[in-house]
């Protein structure tokens, strides 16, 4: 009888160490948890990061481009969007045709957007455009005067945007051009704060991707 009070701390003191063990275990599982969590979402960032850079360093090129060669009051980079503004002064009053300055603004950055197109294969430049809601009074039939013909806003948006697009396009190869994509929106989306008849809203923009 003397030996069972031994016994049970015997007992007590492995069921505590068992406790200890799973205790360290369980810490252990935590911590382990949040190691893999912050390792998923370093990967994570780090991978946007390098989604990201090529976007951040073609459009800083493009800015530098622009500014150096007094085109930026013609096109606008903007940065944070990687996106170029070619503004309403680009084309011919009522036109599709680029104006001679306007070619030589976009052709000054040609290179760098063929650059990015053959260095990023999933790479797409959306090519879109936009009018004010002034609506078209006579339809325009003479496309030698013109660059198109067009008897709506719609039609004039993606006309202006196709000619930016071949102005873009240069010497590249059929295969890389194809990912140059246009479309033509009208005064379907004037811009925040702007009155939709306001002239700013004529506008073609051109978008960078990385898919």
């Amino acid at each position: 009888m003397k030996d069972k009070p031994s016994e049970w701390i015997a007992i007590s003191d492995l069921m505590a160490g068992v406790m200890a063990v799973m205790m360290l275990l369980l810490v252990l599982a935590v911590i382990q948890k949040g190691a893999s969590e912050l390792k998923y979402k370093q990967e994570l960032e780090q991978s946007k990061s390098q989604l990201e850079n090529p976007l951040k360093k073609i459009s800083q090129n493009i800015k530098n481009i622009l500014s150096s060669g007094n085109a930026d009051a013609l096109i606008e980079m903007d940065l944070q969007r990687s996106r170029l503004t070619l503004r309403d002064g680009v084309f011919e009053k009522g036109s599709a045709c680029l104006t001679p300055e306007a070619q030589v603004a976009v052709q000054s950055v040609q290179r760098q957007l063929e650059m990015f197109l053959k260095e990023h294969t999933r790479s797409k430049i959306l090519v879109e455009g936009y009018t004010d809601n002034l609506p078209v009074k006579n339809p325009v039939t003479d496309f030698r005067r013109f660059c198109t013909v067009y008897d709506d806003n719609y039609t004039l948006s993606a006309a202006r945007a196709r000619e930016a697009r071949k102005a873009i396009i240069g010497s590249l190869d059929e295969s890389t051009a194809r990912r140059i994509v246009v479309a033509g929106y009208g005064d379907s989306s004037p811009l925040t704060g702007i009155d939709p008849g306001d002239a700013r809203n004529r506008r073609v923009e051109v978008q960078l991707t990385l898919n």
